[in-house]
């Protein structure tokens, strides 16, 4: 006499704590510690990343180009002379060509100087001098060289005792031909120094 059909088991419904997913070789991780984990360690990591794109951005397309228009309209040259082009550099400051039109106003101490016009025959003497100066300029600071003897000893080049160009000693960033250049040269270089300061990124 055959056996009566039993009914197949019905498993039964899973709990919610049972349909968690276990890791590798360990117990399952309730969904609010992944919360808990992410909203300490992800999202703070999230807000510094964050900060620092908008900083660099704001360093590239605002900051940038704030600090090199301030910079380039408001340029301090060096009160000092060397030689012949010196008297060029004065009379670009006299009521004729009035170079403070352009923001540029001369000022006595090179810890209040961001430009150093190099008018002159530099010799060998007075080298370390104008290095001195040179490095006691704040940053950010450029160098223009006026006139031959500036840019590469002039007539005095083969001399024993002239510096055949002050890029020998400095960086120059405009070089100013003439012996002497007129005031309007010198206010020109001026405007060229203005254009690089304009395109200036670090």
């Amino acid at each position: 006499m055959s056996e009566p059909a039993t009914a197949p088991a019905i498993a039964a419904a899973p709990s919610s704590e049972a349909a968690e997913l276990p890791m590798a070789d360990r117990p399952a991780v309730p969904f609010i510690e992944i919360e808990t984990l992410r909203a300490r360690e992800f999202i703070p990591a999230a807000k510094e990343a964050l900060s620092d794109m908008i900083g660099e951005q704001a360093q590239g397309k605002l900051i940038r180009p704030v600090f090199n228009w301030a910079g380039r309209n408001s340029l301090f040259p060096l009160h000092w002379g060397l030689a012949c082009c010196a008297i060029e550099f004065a009379a670009a400051f006299g009521a004729r060509w009035d170079a403070e039109r352009f923001g540029v106003v001369p000022r006595s101490s090179p810890r209040q100087c961001d430009l150093l016009i190099v008018n002159g025959t530099v010799t060998w003497k007075v080298a370390h001098k104008l290095i001195t100066l040179y490095e006691q300029m704040p940053e950010p600071k450029w160098v223009i060289a006026m006139g031959n003897c500036a840019t590469g000893g002039g007539p005095f080049r083969t001399a024993y005792s002239v510096v055949p160009g002050v890029d020998k000693l400095v960086p120059v960033d405009v070089y100013i031909a003439g012996c002497p250049p007129r005031p309007e040269a010198m206010l020109d270089g001026i405007l060229k120094l203005e254009t690089l300061i304009r395109e200036r990124r670090e």
